[in-house]
């Protein structure tokens, strides 16, 4: 569904993302990792049109996409759940959900939608009248999974969804992430909790100072010594 063949994406005259290629067949969920500072963000936000790709290709389902104007990204079917949530915290839960369904496609079928994200996310529908502001952050995790849901999303970027959270409120999340995938969602997942990340994926890619360092399997990366000691806290000697 979607490829990148060698993007180059800079900031000014620094370069953040150097010839950066990766695969998402459809239905198919996959990760990236690295460590702070890597380009993970940057390359979410290039995928969704939030910061141009100077050189290189994105094809999605065959068609380059990569000159579009930023606001056609949402019209191709992707949808970003961005770092750090970015609600409208004033604005009720529903008000915020109803936003992700502003595509034609997705707005003719707003009132299925919501149901479906109060499904997946049952807290959420007794909280839909309340200020997005005054949910938890898990809670509020929840609803910019939900608003992004609410898009009929081809292809689902998360970004960091684990960012913040308590270790108990980030393995549900996880759950819901599980459930997501089993239902066809495409996903693309940036993650810095690595081990989480490769248990939800079927293939992931590691990003280090803005180049692809290595890519395979969850269980091909886990093999790699150096995988094991830099991102997962393993000794060669560790099962």
């Amino acid at each position: 569904m979607l490829e990148l063949e060698r993007i180059r994406v800079s900031y000014g005259a620094a370069p953040a993302l150097v010839d950066v290629s990766l695969a998402v067949g459809a239905g198919e969920t996959v990760c990236v990792v690295g460590p702070n500072g890597a380009g993970k963000t940057t390359l979410i936000n290039a995928i969704a049109g939030l910061h141009r790709i100077d050189t290189g290709a994105m094809r999605l389902e065959g068609r380059d996409v990569s000159r579009l104007a930023a606001h056609r990204y949402c019209e191709q079917g992707i949808a970003i759940v961005p770092e750090g949530r970015r609600l409208f915290t004033g604005m009720t839960v529903r008000e915020n959900l109803e936003l992700g369904a502003y595509r034609r496609a997705a707005r003719v079928r707003r009132v299925q939608a919501l149901e479906r994200v109060c499904a997946l996310f049952p807290v959420l529908a007794q909280c839909l009248h309340r200020p997005a502001g005054a949910l938890s952050g898990g809670q509020q995790q929840m609803v910019a999974i939900g608003r992004a849901l609410m898009a009929a999303p081809r292809l689902l970027l998360l970004d960091e969804p684990s960012l913040g959270l308590a270790p108990l409120v980030v393995a549900a999340l996880f759950e819901t992430i599980r459930t997501i995938a089993a239902s066809g969602v495409t996903m693309l997942l940036v993650e810095q909790n690595v081990a989480l990340a490769l248990e939800v994926a079927s293939r992931a890619y590691v990003l280090e100072e803005g180049r692809i360092a290595a890519a395979g399997s969850p269980a091909e990366l886990r093999r790699r010594p150096e995988i094991r000691r830099a991102y997962l806290g393993l000794s060669e000697e560790a099962g």
